[in-house]
């Protein structure tokens, strides 16, 4: 039972240390935002224009667990969009880049993989808000952050905490849930195993690419290790990589099912994410 336990236990405890700074970091410019910033200043940062997909899918490219979970947060908070969000989920390579560079992928490989992770969220993210905008503007469900410092009971509210103490409370609340979320799945991975799960992917050129997404979809950084190392062992096609990549935002999906108490919202975004990387997958496998 303990042999059982000590490699999960290990890998949850280092996926989870790794995020702390950047959840620190996000809710510390979050705090300071809530503290220094009225409403209507604050509504006007979450409209910093059409430019916030290609601004979330170039800062998501950069292989981090933490700006997916940052993102979350971001957007539970309402400081970004809907297409921004997506377009860090979608551009977010996780630990693909490190897996790519110590197995000697070949550099223009890795630059094609990366830039078209880029591209397709800069450009999924920007279809969805032109979608909002045009369709959904009057039904949108308008988010603050102190909507999130309520939920959180964090003590925003009391001004002589300053911003540093609720921070921290954020910061511990949602590193305490990673942590257990991501040990369970980590067990679950070492009870699965990889060649199970590349059995069960193998020789299914267009399921494939649905059943890697919903691999994909596993919130925890071990899946797009698993997605990646397939690849390179020849498992999986470019295709069905691509759609679980795309969709492997990390615990990216674990923090915004605990920041954003809109349990339908969530949900759409789910069924939104999952959609794109299926199209894109299914695009890449007919045409490349």
């Amino acid at each position: 039972m303990i042999e059982l336990l000590r490699d999960p236990l290990t890998d949850a405890v280092v996926d989870t240390v790794k995020l702390i700074p950047f959840l620190f970091i996000t809710y510390l410019i979050m705090e300071y935002l809530e503290s220094r910033t009225s409403d209507k200043s604050a509504a006007l940062l979450a409209k910093t224009g059409r430019f916030g997909p290609l601004f979330g899918a170039s800062v998501g490219v950069v292989p981090q667990c933490g700006f997916s979970a940052a993102a979350a947060s971001l957007y539970s908070g309402g400081v970004i969009s809907l297409g921004t969000l997506l377009a860090v989920f979608l551009s977010t390579s996780d630990e693909m880049l490190p897996i790519f560079i110590s197995e000697k992928v070949a550099p223009g490989t890795i630059f094609a993989i990366l830039f078209g992770k880029l591209l397709i969220g800069a450009a999924s993210g920007a279809a969805v808000d032109a979608v909002m905008r045009v369709f959904f503007s009057r039904r949108r469900t308008e988010k603050h952050i102190h909507d999130l410092c309520e939920q959180e009971h964090c003590g925003c509210e009391e001004e002589e905490d300053g911003i540093l103490r609720p921070a921290i409370r954020h910061t511990l609340h949602i590193t305490l849930f990673i942590f257990l979320i991501t040990l369970a799945l980590s067990i679950l991975f070492s009870l699965i195993g990889e060649d199970t799960l590349g059995a069960f992917l193998s020789n299914k050129p267009y399921l494939g690419v649905f059943l890697s997404a919903l691999v994909g979809l596993i919130p925890n950084c071990a899946a797009s290790v698993m997605l990646t190392e397939l690849y390179l062992h020849g498992v999986l096609a470019v295709g069905p990589m691509m759609a679980g990549l795309l969709v492997s935002a990390g615990v990216g999906l674990l923090v915004l099912f605990r920041t954003n108490r809109h349990t339908a919202d969530n949900l759409r975004i789910l069924g939104v994410l999952y959609a794109l990387g299926v199209f894109w997958g299914l695009f890449i496998s007919l045409f490349f």
